[in-house]
């Protein structure tokens, strides 16, 4: 089993990607299914074969505790690792090709809490991989695109696992991503875009920012992606593939 988290800030797309990408492995003969992780969310775009809600419920957390959204949501994800024995086996009982793993709207909550990583760590799988979105509609300007790949960078050392970034959106960003796409690999392009937006402090900062990605490796690109209309998945897929499968590729 290879497993593929799905992180990303609110309203990144993470349940929508989750779903497409179920659906292009389904119809490309893989045998996949969707773990959710988030104990608050209503509805799902997807049929959830895996669900944290069956372990802890946030309406009975806030009246036992007399606890806010908040505060019930923190409880409930330190609750749902308590519970990484039966969420295993249950996937152990489906043993799917892949696991989509569609983690909490709220970022903060699974990636700096103990509990998250602990959950990354102990889902058993051959090989794991972490899909970062890139929230199209948040990084419009460079530096608010900085912002976003620090945090970016931020999770993928918290959740230590080899990590694709994609930027979502991309039908509703048509005539700013190819800047966008040229901020992800040319880091002399972003900085001279951040040199016209920002001066004094807020260039100082964010041009440190960015040099310090440079130094980590980050200028590797971003993968562009459309929920809507599905493009960009073939890429990603390919990405997908050469860190689970060593390149080997799902036949279309």
């Amino acid at each position: 089993m290879k497993t593929i988290f799905i992180s990303g800030t609110a309203g990144s797309g993470k349940s929508l990607l989750t779903s497409k990408l179920y659906d292009y492995y389904t119809k490309n003969g893989a045998f996949v299914a969707v773990l959710n992780l988030d104990p608050g969310v209503e509805s799902m775009p997807y049929t959830c074969d895996v669900d944290v809600r069956d372990y802890v419920d946030i309406v009975s957390i806030m009246h036992q505790y007399d606890l806010g959204p908040n505060g019930a949501m923190i409880m409930a994800n330190d609750l749902i690792a308590a519970k990484i024995d039966d969420i295993q086996n249950e996937v152990n009982r489906i043993n799917p090709d892949y696991l989509i793993v569609d983690t909490p709207g709220q970022i903060e909550l699974f990636a700096y809490r103990s509990s998250g990583r602990f959950l990354v760590e102990n889902i058993s799988s051959d090989e794991k991989t972490n899909i970062f979105l890139f929230d199209g509609a948040l990084i419009t300007t460079p530096v608010n695109f900085v912002s976003i790949a620090l945090l970016a960078t931020s999770i993928r050392l918290r959740l230590n696992l080899p990590t694709i970034n994609v930027v979502t959106k991309t039908d509703l960003i048509e005539d700013k991503l190819k800047e966008i796409l040229q901020w992800s690999t040319n880091l002399n392009t972003l900085e001279n875009a951040i040199s016209k937006e920002a001066d004094g402090d807020t260039y100082s900062l964010t041009t440190n920012i960015l040099r310090g990605l440079n130094l980590g490796g980050f200028a590797q690109g971003l993968i562009p992606i459309s929920n809507v209309t599905g493009e960009g998945l073939v890429n990603l897929e390919g990405a997908l593939s050469r860190i689970l499968n060593l390149g080997e590729e799902v036949e279309d």
